[in-house]
């Protein structure tokens, strides 16, 4: 073997009609490619000893929060703080997230434009920009968001620039919020100040989307690992004994999405909420919510991109949530006029979200890479731009911030910062550790300082 010439961290399997990025290898390190058994796989960067990439991942949670039982106190700061109810579902990630209060989305308040606090959170919580006042008939628009910094910055470096998902749609026509086009209720991410980017929703979408098929290779007999049997055969004979297992664990997560995914697709049909439900996404929440965080995983565990935005729901969602045994809309929920048994309703729906929070959580963190996780290799964050949705506050909204960004981030703390400090500096912060500095996002006023430790 000649020790001089590696396995890429970039190679891909290739197939008629598919293409199957690889997982993080030792080989990628440490194993030599015989020279008379050539791969038919990409080597666009042939390294010496791979580095293991930091990724962003940004988590929308609509319609605000029950912030009493989401804020810890505010003088229990640092290690040790107590952990509000509504973290509960993610307890035991204690140690790989920091929960940071007193951040604002100031462009999401009013400014002289009068009703449309849902349209604004959205449209402003990833760019820092106040979104321009327009049912539809006029241009949208915004701002940047921070993902798409990242992904004009480092996107060359992946198969896609960035992957934009959520668990509705995004809707392009027509006015949502008091005047604001409903883009802006369901669009968190902008290439541009007037372009954004819609979501995508649909699992075999996602799918076809992170390993290039020629068409669906749904409803087909065939798995998409059947177009790269015969180089998946060659590749397992020059990985170690660990890197065999590791890729049996791999194509065994992606034939499991498969399944999934075609299980849905072939549901009967039966009573639907009053939303429109593309057709292969599966009735149930959680079971949608847990295929797109698997698909994240393998986004990331692939090299396939290092940038996602993630939408739980759409800003000023009034989905409806049988499975709880609740069966009024959330948004109209989330207006609890401070009665105790609305109040307990939205704590469900929250409780519910962070629940499917964790299961993003683990995934990463069971996915073994080089040294650590894929959760200690990333920077996930948790927000929405409505604290108190019932007010419509845009102060102390709701952030958490896990992963320890390839070493780069301290956590297990709670941290607090003066009240107003703009959301945009965390971007700031986190596009640093992304090599992606820029001198400013929308309203910043600076960065992070204490993210480190």
């Amino acid at each position: 073997m000649n020790k001089e010439n590696r396995i890429s961290r970039r190679a891909v399997l290739r197939g008629i009609g598919a293409t199957v990025a690889l997982p993080w290898l030792e080989s990628m390190g440490s194993l030599a490619r015989a020279a008379s058994a050539p791969l038919a796989i990409s080597r666009a960067a042939t390294s010496v000893g791979p580095t293991v990439p930091n990724r962003m991942l940004f988590v929308y949670a609509p319609n605000g929060m029950v912030m009493p039982d989401w804020n810890p106190a505010p003088d229990d700061i640092g290690k040790g703080y107590k952990l509000p109810s509504l973290l509960e579902p993610i307890a035991d990630f204690k140690d790989d997230f920091n929960i940071i209060t007193g951040l604002a989305v100031d462009q999401a308040r009013s400014h002289g434009d009068g009703g449309g606090d849902h349209a604004r959170a959205m449209a402003a919580y990833l760019t820092g920009a106040h979104p321009y006042k327009t049912d539809g008939s006029e241009p949208v628009r915004s701002g940047i968001s921070v993902d798409q910094i990242a992904a004009s910055r480092i996107g060359q470096t992946t198969r896609l620039p960035s992957l934009e998902i959520g668990s509705e749609v995004t809707n392009s026509a027509g006015s949502c919020d008091s005047g604001y086009s409903c883009l802006y209720n369901s669009t968190v991410s902008w290439r541009s100040a007037t372009t954004p980017l819609p979501k995508l929703c649909s699992p075999s979408e996602i799918f076809n989307r992170l390993f290039g098929t020629n068409g669906s290779v749904f409803g087909r007999q065939k798995s998409i690992l059947d177009y790269v049997q015969g180089e998946n055969a060659r590749l397992r004979n020059l990985v170690s004994r660990d890197d065999q297992h590791k890729l049996d664990e791999y194509f065994d997560s992606i034939r499991d999405i498969e399944r999934r995914i075609e299980r849905a697709a072939k549901a009967p049909e039966g009573a639907k909420p009053d939303y429109t439900v593309p057709k292969d996404i599966p009735e149930n929440f959680a079971e949608h919510m847990q295929i797109l965080a698997d698909l994240v995983a393998l986004a990331f565990q692939t090299d396939t991109t290092r940038v996602i935005t993630f939408v739980l729901a759409n800003e000023g969602s009034n989905r409806l949530y049988h499975e709880l045994g609740i069966h009024d809309g959330h948004h109209e929920i989330s207006h609890h006029r401070n009665r105790p048994e609305r109040i307990a309703t939205l704590r469900k729906i929250n409780v519910y979200h962070m629940q499917q929070f964790a299961y993003i959580l683990q995934k990463l963190k069971n996915t073994k890479e080089g040294d650590g996780t894929l959760l200690d290799h990333s920077m996930v964050s948790l927000g929405g731009g409505n604290a108190d949705s019932d007010r419509h506050e845009h102060w102390n909204v709701p952030t958490l911030l896990c992963g320890k960004g390839g070493g780069t981030v301290a956590t297990g703390r709670h941290i607090h910062y003066a009240q107003e400090t703009p959301l945009s500096n965390l971007w700031l912060s986190m596009l640093d550790r992304m090599n992606c500095s820029i001198d400013s996002l929308g309203d910043s006023s600076g960065r992070l300082s204490e993210l480190a430790g």
